[in-house]
């Protein structure tokens, strides 16, 4: 019985009156499946083959060549498609999906840029054969091994979630995962670990990226993605189809039909018991210019007067929506505490229309580094206790931040201390010795921010506050995820108390880098205080969003993506 691969390969021979030329009728014709093989590389790569198949994605502008299939059954262990590129300097003629063709040419396992080996045949000679017609192979699950898929046309009946949106605007593409969102593998695992490996592998296996058929940088629009669409991490994808491509060291779908891609759903504001709310939120470099509606743009932050604006807007939807007593800030301009400096107007903004939001005065700093972090309340709620207090030695400064403690009172009951921290990020710029990447997942200045978490940790049993509380929260941008050494020393060793686990709260998170989420925002409590906890959330407003929503494009009347991090609060009966 002849099967389908063998008449479809036979329709497209069948018109065979050819130029002198061109191929004869003995000219020896290789299926696909042969020049892909079982393995990861062609048997036959080297080699001069023809091929007949049917054209299933014309990207010749896009990508400079086009994929081809022969027929068959989509349960083939051996890839049935492949991409064809001309040799350099000749002209590839117009293709559309569904022509047949004939090709002529080298076989070449192409791994240029540190792609992964795509199997492609450098034609010398392209010929029309017809028409044909080739139907996508259904996958319902994530494939084993995408190898015997590589350059075939498949339609993805399994949902997909989006873990990334941060290539769409750059290359049109969209990095999706099955089986869920995808995590940091140093947000559940020790860094470095045996299980931190093997969750890197799994992200890796699960993770597929959804591209628009091009190599074009800065695409004006993206075709598989409406107008104005919100794109949200987290979001179900389904009916993705295109064929599958390995390139840029994974694997990915050059999408020939727009996936539905389901309404974003955005959170409430979150509420927690208790009588005392206390939030941190990085404001993702809150500059006002000269503080008088000049001086744009900036060292870092907003570029014109009317970013600025926006972004304001947002930040206070933010705050406001949060609704706590106290708030850490991280990422402020550190320009003084006079009216025209950029806190001063944040609570300036804040109290539009009335309200009772004051700032803790530092008179200085705290540090001398570009940003800097701060602590507002509102007056009607709490009161300070005593004098702010900073510290500056050793690695606070310039690389992490000088944290900034305040105690405060409700009412008439006993002082509790707030710690703003922001440590050390993990760019790699001046980074040596230990503080260089390891290659363990935790990035640059590791060491450092353990070295800053110790003597945080030790600085603080100084009473720096001189309140004699032993109620403390320290809480902020740690840059460090929920296993990897600062956090974990602070955690196991020292004692301080994880607000999120002693809220029960599953798989907290907030901040997503390349498509992975976890944590580089924390909440730690003295253990006395611990027993005061109420409530603890995340309200996921940032993370999520694409850069597109926030206030240099977005619409400032929502808080979605005031800033790169989510905020987080904390309820405590005090």
């Amino acid at each position: 019985m002849t099967s389908p691969r063998s008449l479809l390969t036979l329709a497209l021979l069948a018109p065979l009156s050819l130029p002198a030329c061109a191929t004869t009728p003995k000219e020896r014709v290789t299926y696909i499946s042969q020049v892909q093989g079982e393995g990861a590389q062609s048997p036959l790569d080297g080699q001069t083959v023809t091929v007949v198949g049917v054209v299933t994605g014309a990207f010749v502008e896009g990508m400079g060549g086009f994929f081809m299939q022969e027929g068959g059954a989509g349960n083939s262990p051996t890839s049935l498609g492949l991409f064809v590129k001309t040799e350099s300097g000749s002209q590839m003629p117009a293709l559309n999906a569904g022509d047949g063709v004939l090709v002529r040419g080298v076989v070449r396992e192409r791994k240029a840029g540190g792609d992964e080996a795509l199997t492609t045949v450098y034609a010398s000679a392209i010929e029309p054969r017809g028409k044909g017609y080739v139907a996508p192979t259904v996958l319902k699950t994530l494939p084993d091994d995408w190898e015997r898929y590589e350059g075939m046309l498949v339609r993805i009946d399994a949902p997909l979630t989006l873990t990334g949106t941060d290539a769409l605007g750059r290359f049109g593409e969209l990095t999706t995962s099955f089986d869920g969102r995808l995590w940091q593998p140093s947000e559940v695992a020790v860094p470095g670990s045996a299980e931190a490996k093997r969750l890197a592998a799994d992200n890796a296996r699960r993770t597929l990226v959804l591209d628009d058929g091009s190599t074009q940088r800065d695409p004006a629009t993206v075709w598989y993605v409406k107008k104005n669409q919100p794109l949200r991490t987290g979001t179900v994808l389904t009916g993705a189809q295109g064929i599958v491509d390995a390139r840029h060291g994974g694997w990915r779908l050059q999408l020939t039909v727009a996936p539905t891609i389901a309404a974003p759903e955005r959170p409430a504001a979150p509420q927690v018991a208790g009588n005392v709310r206390i939030a941190a939120f990085n404001l993702e470099n809150l500059f006002n210019g000269d503080g008088q509606g000049g001086g744009f743009p900036t060292e870092r932050g907003a570029k014109t007067a009317a970013q600025y604006q926006a972004q304001v807007q947002k930040l206070v939807g933010t705050i406001r929506g949060l609704d706590p007593d106290i708030a850490a800030l991280m990422e402020l301009e550190n320009d003084g505490y006079g009216a025209d400096s950029s806190l001063a107007q944040l609570v300036a903004a804040l109290n539009a229309g009335g309200g009772t939001w004051r700032f803790i005065d530092a008179k200085q700093g705290p540090g001398p580094d570009t940003i800097r972090v701060g602590i507002i309340y509102r007056s009607d709620k709490v009161a300070p206790s005593g004098k702010p207090a900073t510290l500056q030695a050793g690695p606070f400064g310039e690389r992490s931040r000088s944290p900034l403690a305040q105690a405060f009172v409700r009412g008439t009951g006993k002082p509790f201390v707030v710690v703003a921290n922001h440590l050390k990020s993990k760019g790699c710029s001046e980074a040596t010795g230990l503080d260089a990447d390891q290659k363990d997942g935790a990035g640059c200045w590791n060491a450092l921010r353990l070295d800053s978490a110790q003597r945080l940790d030790a600085w603080l049993k100084t009473d720096p506050t001189r309140t004699r509380s032993d109620r403390v929260v320290m809480l902020g941008d740690f840059n460090a995820y929920a296993m990897e050494a600062p956090v974990r020393w602070l955690r196991d060793d020292a004692g301080w108390v994880d607000a999120f686990k002693q809220a029960g709260i599953e798989q907290p998170y907030s901040y997503v880098y390349n498509g992975l989420s976890g944590r580089l925002d924390h909440a730690l409590l003295s253990p006395s205080l611990a027993k005061q906890l109420r409530g603890a959330a995340e309200w996921h407003i940032n993370a999520d969003e694409q850069d597109a929503q926030g206030y240099a494009d977005g619409d400032p009347t929502v808080p979605f993506r005031s800033s790169d991090h989510d905020p987080l609060l904390l309820g405590f009966d005090l």
